[in-house]
């Protein structure tokens, strides 16, 4: 961890998208706790089936021919699968459908839900892994068995097949269909955020919304831009490897972490963007850029957009004189005003507090006024 970050936190400086639907305020609060700015655009919406003919029929064929085991894989579905059940008015059968069956957890909070709903699960995993129960399953013997799947819109790789090809007869419960957002202006404003790299981190926590995001740029013909920023300039970061699956398919790297919830991922940008910023001794200051603020020898000066943009690339070849040209088209909107670099450059450096970190050379640019020395920190002389 950086000196400042207790200062500071770890994430200051750094501005982080959330696509959640589900949860995307406890995950707001664990990243501006951390110091992060947050910009937030539901990349999906969740839509109950409880008038949905599709959970009816496969609720009544469960209960009209019942099957050896039943998986629960999110509590929120289990729920909703119970509670559809009771408007339907088969609420009773369905519980004591599940009474006389292997009712397997996925999870705790599953498991929650189930003896909410006063039964009793068979076994639950440590890990919350779809793979552990699937172990178990395929341990115990398929072949010939009836396997009821309450699926959450997630896409399992290879559960469903790895028990068909052992054998078993596997039904999907579709509790929950995912949707596009009622209003899609907040997913466009993050797109064309994620593409002028207005973002350092965007997180993700379904499947289903990394789908819909990469769906959405490409409806609006600019895939290729999106991808271009998530493989080089902004973290793809995923709650864990199922919901990474839709980023990877295009070739983006993520990162994740090791248990998937929403306080490991947040701990894991903690780990990655501090990391990711560049620190340069600059004109006796130690100079970290960061986002969309630098630390000034530890002190978190939040730079104006402008001159974040003129700071990077400055810091692209730090010590090197960079044309008032090459700032201008570095500048967002500034047209052909080389009067906008000025003016940017007179905002960067009050933001700075240190006006000599940036020097002039007259009639050809400007340029970071690295220290010298600067390379005997780095080859051990």
């Amino acid at each position: 961890m950086h000196d400042d970050d207790a200062q500071h936190g770890p994430l200051a400086g750094f501005t982080v998208g959330v696509t959640a639907a589900r949860r995307a305020e406890e995950l707001g609060t664990l990243l501006t706790r951390r110091g992060a700015a947050v910009l937030h655009a539901p990349a999906l919406r969740i839509v109950p089936l409880a008038d949905d003919s599709e959970l009816l029929a496969a609720t009544k064929e469960l209960i009209d021919h019942a099957p050896d085991v039943v998986i629960a894989t999110t509590a929120i579905g289990f729920r909703g699968w119970v509670e559809a059940a009771d408007g339907w008015g088969i609420g009773d059968r369905l519980l004591e459908l599940l009474q006389g069956v292997e009712l397997l957890a996925r999870g705790p909070k599953v498991k929650g839900a189930i003896r909410a709903a006063g039964l009793t699960e068979a076994w639950s995993p440590q890990s919350e892994s779809m793979a552990e129960v699937l172990d178990r399953l395929l341990g115990e013997g398929v072949s010939g068995r009836r396997v009821a799947l309450q699926l959450h819109g997630e896409p399992l790789p290879g559960f469903v097949e790895s028990l068909r090809a052992a054998g078993a007869e596997v039904v999907g419960v579709p509790v929950y269909r995912w949707m596009p957002p009622e209003d899609i202006a907040p997913l466009d404003r993050m797109l064309d955020v994620t593409v002028a790299r207005g973002l350092d981190a965007l997180t993700f926590t379904s499947a289903p919304a990394a789908a819909s995001y990469l769906n959405r740029a490409e409806a609006r013909g600019m895939l290729p831009e999106v991808l271009d920023a998530l493989s080089h300039d902004v973290v793809s970061a995923c709650v864990g490897p199922v919901t990474a699956l839709p980023l990877q398919a295009k070739g983006i790297d993520t990162v994740q972490p090791e248990r998937f919830r929403l306080g490991p991922l947040v701990q894991v940008l903690c780990a990655q963007l501090p990391a990711r910023a560049r620190t340069l001794p600059v004109a006796g200051h130690q100079v970290e850029i960061r986002g969309h603020a630098v630390l000034v020898d530890g002190a978190l000066r939040p730079v104006p957009p402008a001159g974040m943009a003129l700071l990077h690339t400055l810091a692209r070849r730090p010590g090197w004189v960079v044309a008032r040209a090459d700032l201008l088209r570095a500048l967002p909107g500034s047209g052909s005003d080389e009067h906008a670099v000025e003016t940017a450059m007179a905002r960067l450096r009050t933001a700075l507090g240190a006006p000599r970190l940036i020097q002039t050379v007259v009639k050809r640019g400007y340029r970071l006024a690295l220290d010298p020395s600067a390379d005997t920190k780095y080859d051990g002389s």
